[in-house]
């Protein structure tokens, strides 16, 4: 029988796979719609983009994000 025997796994390559950082909670409260004038979620403030990528987001960057959805809830704009 070869090294690997029967029933094991060949070993897989992790290229360019990113480190998922859960230090950062994420800032859904579960009201999920997008405003279509804005882009933004009703709930969080997040554009799309942003609620697509946090998984991938570095803590630093979702701490950026945090920061900007403090400010658009308070300059109550879209942008």
């Amino acid at each position: 029988m070869s090294e690997q025997g029967r029933g094991a796994r060949p070993r897989r390559r992790r290229r360019g796979r990113r480190v998922i950082d859960h230090s950062v909670p994420s800032p859904c409260i579960a009201v999920c719609t997008i405003d279509d004038t804005n882009g933004q979620c009703l709930g969080c403030r997040r554009t799309i983009d942003e609620i697509r990528d946090w998984p991938i987001l570095s803590r630093e960057e979702k701490l950026t994000v945090l920061d900007l959805l403090a400010e658009r809830r308070r300059d109550g704009s879209g942008s």
